[in-house]
Order: C-alpha cells, then sequence, then structure tokens
C-alpha cells in the first residue's frame, strides 16, 4: 500500500501540472483575441490615447483586482477586463504607426511575427528541457522595475536615446519573463493559471511594443 501511495504523488503533481500548463495557454489564446478585438475596435473608432495617467491607473487597477480575486470566478471577469483595456490602449498606438510611417503594415506585422517567433521557441525550450529558470526571479524584478522607471523618465523628459535603450531592455527582460513564467509552472511553482496568465499575456504586449518602438526607429519610412 505504501509503495502505491508513493507513486501515485508524483503522478497527481504531474496531472496538476499538465492541467495548470492547458488552462493557462487556453486561457491565454482567449485574452489574446479579445484583446486584439478591442485594439481593433479601438482602431476602427479612431479613439485617442488614454493618456499615461488613466493607462497606469487602469493597468495597476484591473492587475490588482485580477490578483486579488485570482481563487475565484471574478478572477476570470478581471483577467478580460484587464487585458480588453489594455488591447483598447494598444488601438491608437498601431492607428499612430499606420498614419505616422508609409510602411506602418509592415512594420506591426513584422513586429506581430517576431513576438510570436520569440514566445513559441522561449516556451517550447523551457518546455522541451525543463530547465528551472527560478534562479532568475530576483534578477528580473529589479530588471523591471529599474526598466519601467526608466521608460517613464524618458515619457516625461522627452528622451529619445533613454526610450531606445529601454525598449532594448524590455525585450530581454519580457523574453527572460517568459521562460521563469514557463519554467514555474512546470516546476510547481505556479499553480494559479489565472495568475500565470497574465504574466505570460504581459511579457507578450510589452514584448510586441517594444519590438514595434525598435522597428519604428530603425525601420519605419515616412
Amino acid at each position: 500500500m505504501r509503495l502505491n501511495t508513493v507513486t501515485a504523488r508524483p503522478e497527481t503533481g504531474v496531472l496538476a501540472t499538465n492541467r495548470v500548463l492547458r488552462n493557462t495557454y487556453l486561457l491565454l489564446s482567449m485574452t489574446l483575441l479579445f484583446s486584439a478585438g478591442t485594439a481593433a475596435a479601438a482602431m476602427a473608432l479612431d479613439l485617442p490615447q488614454p493618456g499615461l495617467i488613466i493607462t497606469l491607473v487602469g493597468y495597476f487597477g484591473l492587475l490588482f483586482l485580477t490578483t486579488k480575486f485570482s481563487d475565484s470566478a471574478l478572477g476570470l471577469v478581471f483577467v478580460f477586463a484587464l487585458t480588453g483595456f489594455m488591447g483598447m490602449t494598444l488601438g491608437p498606438i498601431l492607428n499612430m504607426y499606420l498614419h505616422t510611417f508609409s510602411n506602418g503594415h509592415q512594420l506591426i506585422l513584422t513586429a506581430l511575427g517576431g513576438t510570436g517567433a520569440i514566445f513559441l521557441g522561449l516556451s517550447a525550450y523551457a518546455l522541451t528541457t525543463r530547465k528551472d529558470f527560478s534562479f532568475m526571479a530576483g534578477f528580473l524584478m529589479v530588471g523591471v522595475m529599474v526598466a519601467f522607471l526608466a521608460g517613464l523618465a524618458s515619457l516625461l523628459f522627452a528622451m529619445p536615446v533613454m526610450s531606445l535603450a529601454v525598449s532594448a531592455m524590455f525585450i530581454l527582460l519580457m523574453s527572460g519573463m517568459i521562460l521563469y513564467q514557463t519554467s514555474e509552472i512546470i516546476h510547481g511553482g505556479e499553480t494559479n493559471y489565472i495568475l500565470a496568465t497574465v504574466s505570460l499575456y504581459v511579457s507578450i504586449f510589452n514584448l510586441f511594443i517594444s519590438l514595434l518602438q525598435l522597428l519604428g526607429i530603425f525601420g519605419g519610412r515616412d
């Protein structure tokens, strides 16, 4: 009987991990589609950019509510509210690229393709090698805080060089976040698929925005 009990525990852990992984990717796919829909609606309605304060308040407020209710059905409501809101803030940015650059469509599609390739490649690497990237947690936390503050400074004081550096930093940091979050799910460090979805979604969103900004700077044609 003890043999059966001991062997059942790893199997139960594997099943739980696979369930979290499956639910995370399912919810992530749904939120990405929903976010794309709200972005398209914002573009069609030609909505203006909400501004830095509204964007930050909306993002952090909905992120707080999603985290607070992540163990209940309300968590699903707030995760869609969060990703839908982020999609709405993305719409005006995409319109700006379309109106500013003659190759705006190409820039957006290239950034989208690059984001997809990076996410799929890093996720596949983490899933196939099953390496533990938990050691990156401290570095990523500090790096994101530094990059976020530097990004705010570049916006407030109009420093294009710093903005360029921040975009490059975010590409590296978000790539690390994808590896870290996927590893956490695989090794049982993250058991809540709503929180895992939010983390991956934010990484993908920031990765796309950063790639788009770099492409606009180096490949945009007026």
